[in-house]
């Protein structure tokens, strides 16, 4: 059953669109375009996802790894591939598949996958300055016992991406969610608003640093909220291929269930 949140945030966004209709309406170069597009495009490595979509009949596989110390003494964590296909739609709308992420740790349980999410972003549009789009996430009843999700969840986010020059850049994220706990951890549904901050800063045609605050007003079924900074680089060395280096901190709570990781990905626009 799908929270009373998440029901009201999916009409704010319905109604912001056709608010917005007239906003977005001046015609200038697409922000999302150009031979630095794959690095406005991409969603990771930042929990954040992009405002831009996929062009259509284009695709983008995006790939990593993490390897995290874990919020238990002396635990550790890796977890890989990281994989999400991103697959251009006619009418500035991309499918999104999110597929299972093994996980192993060093301690019980061990090893297992995360859930399989399928998803839809639609870009609203954009002026010189702003960029805004919407999408909404389905996470499915998959993945093993101890690391999968026992029950449908959803997730419905609004992202707006203001340009302030050619150098900086800031994003803003907010959403709500139903997220299920896997079946080893007992199952439960838990609602939560989650906000997220990145602050993007344009080194140069091919480089790109970021920083990243995110949270969420719950962290599992009774526990309180969880917030997180994370910071990196994206280098494109083809106008096809991103790659990116990361680096995340835990600030307070439990999101993520770690204290601190180093990752490392790539993305590739077919």
């Amino acid at each position: 059953m799908l929270s009373q949140k998440v029901g009201k945030l999916f009409w704010i966004v319905i109604i912001s669109y056709g608010m917005t209709s007239n906003l977005f309406a001046d015609t200038v170069d697409d922000p999302c375009g150009g031979d630095s597009g794959l690095l406005n495009i991409v969603d990771r490595p930042t929990v954040g996802d992009s405002a831009c979509v996929v062009p259509s009949k284009k695709s983008v596989l995006e790939l990593g790894y993490q390897y995290q110390k874990l919020t238990q003494s002396a635990a550790s964590q890796q977890n890989f591939p990281e994989a999400e296909f991103r697959l251009g739609l006619p009418a500035n709308n991309e499918l999104v598949l999110l597929l299972p992420n093994y996980n192993h740790q060093s301690v019980t349980p061990h090893s297992g996958l995360s859930a399989t999410a399928i998803g839809i972003k639609h870009e609203i549009g954009y002026t010189k300055t702003w960029l805004a789009a919407v999408e909404s996430l389905f996470t499915l009843p998959s993945g093993s016992a101890a690391f999968g999700s026992q029950s449908m969840g959803v997730a419905v986010n609004g992202i707006v991406n203001y340009t302030f020059n050619p150098t900086f850049s800031l994003s803003f994220m907010l959403g709500a969610s139903t997220q299920a706990q896997s079946s080893l951890n007992g199952g439960q549904h838990f609602t939560s608003v989650n906000p997220d901050l990145v602050l993007t800063y344009v080194l140069n045609p091919k480089v790109n640093f970021y920083g990243e605050a995110y949270g969420q007003s719950k962290t599992g079924p009774g526990q309180g909220g969880g917030y997180n900074v994370d910071g990196g680089i994206l280098y494109l060395p083809l106008p096809n291929l991103a790659v990116d280096f990361e680096v995340g901190q835990r600030v307070t709570g439990q999101l993520g269930g770690f204290n601190h990781y180093v990752g490392a990905g790539m993305a590739i626009e077919m």
